[in-house]
């Protein structure tokens, strides 16, 4: 094999039996939405090739660490479905899964390559470090690392200006290109090249390895046969080609994801895009069906049909099973939201009425608009509005206002500006009449509200029905806009319809 270059030995399409994929998020805030999109395609991988997907806590970071971030992870993959065979959770036979409790496991591979000379200390301070870069770019040179530390004892660098007490271990990048492996084959994108790299920090004055040490004992420790990632680290890959030829380690394969994109092909962050937190989509009332299949959509042609049509909708069984690494786009995908809202209305009716109904219940619980445990009325209540709502809604969070009128008390119920300032100037007159009209309806249920209202208002005042119900649904839902009201008002009940018309006629 060329020593500047690495091909993967596994067939990009051909089974090749039990395979281990893992996703290694950063416990540093909210999940990033690329953690569920490269969770999608690994776990479809594996569970096409019958493998075991590994989910690894890389939490070496310790400035940016939060706490709450891992329990965030977890839940967020578990309720989009992408669950894990082993991880920190689980336990497995490769424990710990968190990188945080493996310190003394690169221990061994760090004093390694000092031993072997393929690194050395380093005790530049960051002012010092500074200062080179700003030296560096005034020149217009390429900026890395100067090898200032490079050959020097511990006391030989003390003497002079810049110097740390607590030393950081750097690789030793040889001098000369062609033992260098800028060149490889990726799964998706065949042959690339990427920048030389300098002499890059693997382990830290903390004690703890970077990424890029870290990964490849990890990945060579639990036998992970892909390593599959965003594009944002083909130029890391190098390094890290070299750290498992310098340490005798068995080569994976690579794949690099292409980084999703805002519509202004910018790569998306969650500082700017409130849809790169992978939560904000469950706050939002997204379906997690419809997330994945986005998700797929974006890196993954859709399904041709015999007759050659194409299809976009699809799940994860389907995904997983004709799945192909080379078949990954290698572009970035736009992030489209319009895109995402379709797909969620369609998911959303196609769902059973009930188990639509017990989505919402769950959303509104975890939103707030509903009692951690709901009352049986509450449950009854929105059990017979879904199917008023489910042709109306593209969101479950669309829900939280569409049905807050059934759990308003009549005498806390307010009329929003915009339906009041729209209302014809014989409202009065209107609401007077249906009063009258439904008081003597004698079965409450809608068919016999609408003839009543529709006899009272447009047969006898002469009204056209845009005009004749405006009011009559203001008052019993404070809205312009509502559910079909006769349905809403069979569920409020004659007494509470009819107190609220009597609260509305106050403020007239």
């Amino acid at each position: 094999m060329n020593t500047a270059s690495y091909s993967p030995t596994t067939s990009l399409t051909a089974p090749i039996g039990p395979v281990r994929l893992r996703v290694a998020p950063s416990p540093t805030g909210d999940p990033h939405v690329g953690t569920a999109y490269v969770s999608l395609f690994d776990l479809a991988f594996v569970r096409q090739q019958g493998g075991q997907f590994v989910l690894r806590i890389e939490d070496t970071d310790r400035v940016r660490y939060v706490d709450e971030s891992e329990a965030q992870i977890f839940d967020t993959l578990r309720w989009l479905g992408l669950d894990w065979d082993e991880g920190p959770d689980k336990g497995g036979p490769f424990a710990p899964y968190r990188q945080s409790e493996r310190l003394d496991t690169y221990k061994p591979y760090v004093e390694r390559l000092l031993a072997e000379g393929h690194a050395y200390y380093c005790w530049c301070t960051p002012q010092r470090l500074a200062l080179m870069r700003e030296k560096q770019q005034k020149l217009r040179l390429p900026t890395g690392y100067d090898r200032f530390c490079y050959g020097k004892t511990r006391e030989e660098r003390s003497a002079l200006p810049g110097f740390s007490e607590t030393p950081v271990v750097r690789m030793l990048i040889p001098d000369a290109d062609d033992e260098v492996p800028t060149t490889f084959t990726d799964l998706i994108r065949g042959e690339i090249s990427a920048p030389r790299p300098d002499d890059q920090v693997i382990l830290k004055a903390d004690g703890f390895p970077t990424y890029h040490l870290a990964v490849v004992v990890d990945d060579h420790e639990m036998r992970i046969t892909h390593v599959v990632r965003g594009e944002e680290w083909i130029s890391s890959t190098p390094k890290h080609l070299l750290l498992y030829r310098w340490l005798g380690l068995p080569e994976p394969a690579f794949a690099h994801m292409p980084l999703l994109r805002n519509e202004n092909k910018s790569k998306i962050s969650k500082r700017k895009n409130p849809a790169a937190r992978l939560m904000w989509f469950r706050e939002e009332g997204y379906l997690p069906e419809a997330l994945i299949n986005f998700l797929a959509l974006l890196g993954y042609p859709p399904i041709v049909e015999a007759d050659g049509t194409e299809r976009e909708i699809t799940d994860f069984a389907e995904f997983s099973a004709n799945f192909s690494w080379d078949k990954v786009s290698p572009v970035g995908p736009i992030f489209d939201l319009k895109k995402l809202g379709w797909l969620n209305g369609h998911y959303i009716r196609s769902l059973p009425t009930g188990e639509l109904a017990d989505r919402i219940i769950e959303f509104q619980v975890r939103a707030g608009a509903l009692p951690t445990t709901p009352s049986p009325e509450q449950i009854r209540l929105v059990r017979a509005a879904t199917p008023l709502v489910a042709e109306r809604i593209s969101l479950l969070s669309e829900t939280v206002d569409m049905m807050a009128f059934l759990f308003t008390a009549d005498a806390d119920l307010t009329f929003d500006e915009d339906a009041t300032a729209k209302l014809a100037p014989n409202t009065a007159e209107i609401v007077d009449a249906a009063v009258a009209a439904l008081a003597a309806v004698p079965e409450w249920e809608h068919g016999a509200i609408h003839q009543a209202l529709n006899t009272a208002l447009v047969d006898e005042l002469a009204l056209k029905p845009k005009i004749a119900f405006g009011p009559i649904r203001t008052a019993v839902t404070g809205k312009r806009i509502s559910p079909p009201l006769f349905e809403s008002m069979e569920l409020l009940g004659r007494d509470s319809c009819l107190a609220r018309l009597a609260k509305f006629r106050a403020t007239l």
